[in-house]
């Protein structure tokens, strides 16, 4: 089942699969879903300031994937004050531009597990602590944002070039029979590191006709937008 909204994080997350395959080793698409978050932060308009700095293209998304003259991993999406000896650049359908950063005011991180959930959280939990601290390496108190997307599926492939490798239910667990273990280990040690942490739980078999549902349509769209308000207010508190 589709989400009825005009969050376009949600459409576009949902996009990603019913244009599918969705391919897992693509890692522009973590890009693509954080930026969507700055978009709807900026269209709620909650946050006066945000929406602000936005228009004055005070702020924009990073497209180095670090700060300036500061060695740090790679995020999934980060945003903050503009180096201003740097040109914004604007994008076709997107209110909030490109360039480089000083500053560094919200950081996502995001990560999708649609199969070999148990097998990857360790590392998946420790990619997203490390990110934290990522985002506070040019100073400041930064609003930490985590997204993990968990596939609930009774069964889904994955590809490698030409190959394709379906879930088996024995060797290679269906995510269904994963989901729920690999959720509380999230809960209990990712989840406490960040500001805000979201769940985007959903059922993909990533195969034609590519159909997609969300295991609660009501449940994400509500827990969404608390999360966006919530963020705003951080924001014109923090900044």
């Amino acid at each position: 089942m589709s989400v009825a909204s005009n969050y376009r994080l949600l459409e576009t997350f949902e996009g990603i699969f019913r244009n599918g395959p969705y391919l897992h080793r693509d890692s522009s698409l973590g890009n693509l879903i954080a930026a969507q978050l700055y978009e709807d932060l900026y269209t709620l308009g909650k946050s006066r300031k945000l929406a602000g700095r936005v228009d004055r293209k005070q702020c924009a998304i990073n497209v180095s994937g670090g700060l300036t003259g500061i060695n740090a991993r790679r995020a999934d999406g980060t945003f903050g004050e503009r180096n201003p000896s740097v040109p914004a650049v604007d994008e076709p359908e997107y209110s909030v531009s490109r360039s480089h950063l000083a500053t560094i005011e919200i950081g996502v991180e995001v990560k999708i597990l649609m199969k070999a959930m148990i097998k990857q959280i360790d590392r998946v939990i420790g990619d997203m602590k490390k990110q934290v601290d990522e985002f506070r390496q040019g100073g400041g108190n930064p609003i930490s944002i985590g997204i993990v997307a968990i596939n609930y599926a009774d069964q889904t492939t994955s590809y490698e070039g030409a190959r394709q490798y379906p879930t088996d239910g024995k060797i290679h667990k269906h995510p269904i029979q994963e989901a729920t273990k690999a959720k509380a280990r999230l809960e209990q040690s990712a989840r406490p590191f960040f500001d805000e942490f979201l769940f985007l739980e959903f059922r993909a078999s990533n195969v034609v006709p590519f159909p997609f549902e969300w295991l609660n349509p009501s449940a994400t769209l509500a827990e969404y937008g608390a999360v966006l308000t919530r963020i705003s207010r951080k924001y014109d508190t923090r900044f």
